[in-house]
C-alpha cells in the first residue's frame, strides 16, 4: 500500500486531477450540443434519443467496470477510461445523422461511466486509508472542472467549430491522462487487509446478498440526489422564465446558483462531515434541500426562487459523495458501481418524470418532487445510521 505520507498526498492530488478532468471534458461536450444538433439536422425528439446513448453507455458500463476494478485494480482502469473518454469526445462533430451521433455517444457514455466508477473506487480506498471524510473534495473537483469546461466552451463557441473545440479537449485530456496516469500507476492502492478500520469488503470478490442490499439502500440516496440535479439542470430555467416571468438571462441564473452552491458545499464537505458525522450530514442535507426546493418551486418571486435553488444545491452537495463512499467501503468497486448506476438512473429519471408531472399538474408542483426525494434521502440516512457512522 502507499505507506509514505507523500504517496498518499500524491494519490489524492492525482485523483483530484482525474475528477476535474472528467467534469471539464463532459461540460465541454454539453455546451456544444446545440451546434451538433444543427450539424446533424436532428429534430428535438431524435436528438433526445441520440443523447440517451450517453446514459445507456454509462449505465451498461458501470457494472462491468466494477468487475474490471476487482480484477485489474481501480488505478489501471481509471487510466484506460481516461484515454477512452478523451478520444471519444472528439467523435460527435464527425457525425451527420442522429443515428450516427447516438452510436458514438454510446462509446462516450461508456467511457464516462467507466471512469466514474474507477476513480470513485480509488477514492474510497484512499478515504478508508486516511480515515478522513475527504470524498466531497473529489466531487468538488468534478464540479469545478465542469464549471471551467462550460465557461471555456462558452468563450470559444463563437470562434472555434465543434470539431476543433472537442479535438482540443481530446489533446488536453490525453496530455493530462498521460501525466496523471503515469503517477497513478506508480502508486500501489491500499489493500483490504491493510485497512485500519477493518472494512468488511474483499475487493476481489463480489458482495454477499446482505451487503448488496445495504449498498442498494445507499444507492437510493444517490438516486434521490441525482434526480434533483437532473431536474434542476433541465427544468429550473424554464420554471423561472415560464412561471415567474423572468428574462432568459435571469432564468439562466437559476442553475448557476444551484451549481455554485453545490460546489461550495462540496468544498466544505470534509469539514462538515468531520463535525457532524455522516448520518447528520445526510439528514441535515436532505432536509435542507427539501426546504430549499419547496421555496424554489413555490416562491412567487425570482429572487426568492434563486435563493431556494442555492439552498437546494447546498443541501444536496454531499449526499452523493457520502452514499458512494459508504457503498464502496461496504462492497468495494461493486458497491461503487451499484450506487453510481442507481444515481445515474436518478439523473435519467428526473427530467422525464418532471415533464410528465408538469403536464398532469404544473411545473412548480412537479418540481416539489425534488423536495420529496430529498426528504426521502434524509429518512434513509436516519434509518441507516448504524452503517453511516464515522
Amino acid at each position: 500500500m502507499p505507506g509514505p505520507r507523500s504517496d498518499l498526498v500524491r494519490l489524492r492530488v492525482v485523483l483530484t486531477v482525474f475528477f476535474a478532468l472528467d467534469g471539464f471534458v463532459f461540460a465541454g461536450w454539453v455546451v456544444r450540443i446545440p451546434a451538433i444538433k444543427q450539424q446533424t439536422g436532428a429534430s428535438a425528439s431524435s436528438l433526445g434519443l441520440a443523447l440517451l446513448g450517453v446514459s445507456a453507455g454509462a449505465v451498461v458500463t458501470m457494472m462491468l467496470t466494477g468487475r474490471l476494478c476487482r480484477r485489474f485494480g481501480s488505478h489501471p482502469v481509471t487510466v484506460v477510461c481516461g484515454v477512452l473518454l478523451s478520444l471519444s469526445v472528439a467523435l460527435p462533430p464527425h457525425t451527420h445523422s442522429a443515428l450516427a451521433l447516438g452510436l458514438v455517444l454510446l462509446l462516450f457514455g461508456a467511457a464516462y461511466g467507466g471512469i466514474n466508477v474507477a476513480f470513485n473506487s480509488a477514492a474510497v480506498d484512499l478515504v478508508t486509508t486516511l480515515r478522513r471524510p475527504i470524498m466531497p473534495s473529489f466531487h468538488a473537483a468534478f464540479s469545478l472542472g465542469g464549471m471551467f469546461g462550460a465557461g471555456l466552451g462558452g468563450l470559444v463557441a463563437g470562434h472555434l467549430s465543434p470539431s476543433w473545440h472537442l479535438f482540443g479537449l481530446t489533446l488536453l485530456g490525453l496530455l493530462v491522462t498521460a501525466v496523471a496516469g503515469r503517477a497513478l500507476l506508480r502508486i500501489e492502492p491500499p489493500r483490504p487487509a491493510d485497512r485500519p478500520d477493518g472494512a468488511p469488503h474483499d475487493a476481489t470478490r463480489p458482495p454477499d446478498a446482505r451487503t448488496r442490499g445495504l449498498v442498494v439502500v445507499f444507492g437510493l440516496i444517490a438516486l434521490c440526489t441525482a434526480y434533483g440535479e437532473g431536474a434542476m439542470a433541465d427544468w429550473g430555467a424554464l420554471h423561472l422564465e415560464q412561471d415567474l416571468g423572468s428574462s432568459a438571462g435571469a432564468a439562466a441564473l437559476g442553475y448557476s446558483c444551484f451549481a455554485l452552491a453545490m460546489t461550495a458545499g462540496r468544498l466544505t464537505g470534509t469539514t462538515l462531515l468531520e463535525r457532524l458525522g455522516r448520518t447528520r450530514t445526510v439528514v441535515v442535507g436532505g432536509a435542507t434541500a427539501a426546504a430549499g426546493m419547496l421555496t424554489g418551486a413555490l416562491a412567487p418571486s425570482l429572487w426568492a426562487a434563486l435563493i431556494g435553488f442555492a439552498v437546494t444545491g447546498l443541501g444536496l452537495a454531499n449526499l452523493f459523495p457520502v452514499a458512494v463512499e459508504r457503498a464502496g467501503t461496504l462492497a468495494g468497486p461493486s458497491g461503487v458501481a451499484i450506487a453510481s448506476t442507481l444515481g445515474y438512473g436518478g439523473m435519467l429519471l428526473g427530467p422525464p418524470a418532471i415533464g410528465f408531472m408538469a403536464d398532469w399538474f404544473s411545473l412548480p408542483a412537479a418540481l416539489t418532487s425534488v423536495a420529496a426525494l430529498a426528504a426521502v434521502a434524509a429518512l434513509i440516512g436516519l434509518a441507516t445510521r448504524r452503517a453511516t457512522t464515522r
